[in-house]
This record gives C-alpha cells, sequence and structure tokens, in this order.
C-alpha cells in the first residue's frame, strides 16, 4: 500500500489497554487517520463527548460496531436486540460513523434451525434499516468466517451478503445499505473475486488482519498483517477496483498476543505492516 495512503485502526485491536479515550489520543499522535468504535466504549464514555473527542483529535470514524445480532426467536429478546440496534443507530449518527458494522447474530441456544435463524436475521433487518436510512446511516453487511457460524453470524460468505443486500434492496434502493469486506472472514472463498466484483458500489468498509497458519482459537488469534497466508495486497486491489474508497481498518482480536503487548508498540507496528503488507 502506498507510504501516505491513510490507515484506520479499530479500537478492539488495543483494547486490553487502551479506553475509547485512550485510543482516539494515541491513534491521533501515532498520524493514524481514522478509528472504528464500538458501542461499549462509546456508552462508557458518552455519546456526546466521545463524538466531540473523536472529532477534535481529527480522526475519521470507519465504522461503529456492533449491529445486527438479529437471530434471536423469543419475542422478549428479540425486541431487545431491535431496540438496541436503534439506540446503535443513533450512535453512529452522532459519532459521524461511515457505516455501523453489522453482523447476523448466532444460533440461539438449544436451536438448530439454521434457515429459521437467517430469515429472521434478514426481517430484522428490514425492521431497522428504515431508521437507518432516516438517520442518514449505513448498515454494512459483514459476513463472518464459517467457523463461528453457530457463535456469531448465520452469514457466512460474501455471495451471501450480495443476495441480502439486493432481497432489502429490493426496487434498486441501496440507500442505508452496504457491505464490509472483512480479509479475515473472506480469504478462503473460491468465488471472493466474483462476490467483491458483484458487489462494486456497495463496499463501506474493507479490515485487515492475518490468518495465522497454526491458529489456536476461533475468535481471538488473528494475526498481525504479513504474518498469515492471506494475500492481503490481492485482495485490496479488488476492492478498490470494485469503488471502495475508503481507508483499511485494522481489527486484530489476539488475546495471546497484541493485546498483551504496550499499544503504543502495536500502533507503530500496524503502520509499518500497512505500508509492506497492506
Amino acid at each position: 500500500m502506498p507510504a501516505d495512503r491513510p490507515i484506520s485502526i479499530n479500537q478492539v485491536t488495543t483494547r486490553e489497554r487502551w479506553t475509547l479515550e485512550q485510543a482516539v489520543d494515541g491513534y491521533a499522535r501515532h498520524g493514524v487517520a481514522g478509528i472504528g468504535t464500538w458501542s461499549e466504549g462509546v456508552r462508557e464514555m458518552g455519546v456526546a463527548r466521545a463524538a466531540r473527542r473523536i472529532r477534535d483529535a481529527g480522526l475519521a470514524v470507519t465504522g461503529h460496531l456492533v449491529g445486527g445480532l438479529l437471530t434471536e426467536s423469543e419475542p422478549a429478546a428479540r425486541r431487545a436486540r431491535i431496540d438496541d440496534n436503534l439506540r446503535v443507530i443513533e450512535e453512529a449518527a452522532e459519532i459521524g460513523a461511515r457505516c455501523i458494522v453489522t453482523i447476523a447474530g448466532g444460533l440461539p441456544a438449544g436451536e438448530r434451525d439454521l434457515e429459521g435463524a437467517r430469515a429472521r436475521a434478514l426481517d430484522g433487518l428490514a425492521e431497522i434499516l428504515p431508521a437507518a436510512r432516516a438517520a442518514g446511516v449505513t448498515l454494512g453487511l459483514e459476513p463472518l468466517h464459517p467457523m463461528i457460524c453457530a457463535a456469531r453470524s448465520v452469514l457466512p460468505t460474501l455471495e451471501m451478503a450480495n443476495d441480502w443486500y439486493e432481497a432489502l434492496a429490493a426496487g434498486g434502493d441501496g440507500r442505508g445499505l452496504g457491505i464490509v469486506v472483512d480479509v479475515y472472514a473472506v480469504w478462503w472463498d473460491p468465488a471472493l473475486a466474483r462476490e467483491i466484483d458483484r458487489a462494486r458500489g456497495r463496499i463501506c468498509a474493507f479490515h485487515v488482519s492475518d490468518w495465522l497458519a497454526e491458529t489456536v482459537d476461533l475468535r481471538l488469534d488473528r494475526g498481525m498483517m504479513g504474518d498469515g497466508v492471506i494475500d492481503i495486497p490481492g485482495i485490496r486491489v479488488m476492492v478498490e477496483a470494485a469503488g471502495f474508497d475508503g481507508m483499511p481498518e485494522v481489527e486484530i482480536f489476539s488475546a495471546r498476543d497484541w493485546w498483551r503487548r504496550d499499544p503504543d508498540e502495536v500502533v507503530r507496528i500496524v503502520r509499518e505492516r500497512c505500508r509492506t503488507a497492506v
């Protein structure tokens, strides 16, 4: 990636050692241009205060997490999820997020009806989409790796994300909708090039990290770019050819390595790897 290209860092990358406020200060201090935020950090800090601090630091919010998780079948639990999504939409609008990173949700405890869970997630997205459109916020549909289908997302492929986008944008109205491409989730997909091209004009966020060949955890063992097996530059070229014009956002969940390190060291290495491995 060109050395002068701006980058974003998702606050989860330094979450064990830095609060949101510390992350905002730290990223800005290191010359990082953007941040990905999480509701828990924003709510802890206070939405208005978080929005002001991020703005004053000169950071763009490349994505706000987490939206979706709409597979609940029990009515009260489903209503609670809808209400939380409406709150996330309000937060994203106030902090000026480029999109809400929106995941489907997994299978509720004790359930095995995968198709039913997918139908509920799609119905839930249709229910919250008018609020997103009214707020000027984009719901970025993010497929996650099939290994966490049961726990986190019944939307496991970019092909299905494109299908859902098109179902929700029936009649050609794609307002309030986008697609998130996370290399960690999609790198393995034989249909990746075709589906990125199909997502032309839809991609609202591009997340980078690396897949370690001997990964030891389903969610919390992501590698620093260049330490694993993903052709990140190749995927970046594809998403940019498909019209994505934003910053790559570094999102590393790493309980055994990067979360244990000094965050200033992590950010320095992120910036270097974005020059050489993204």
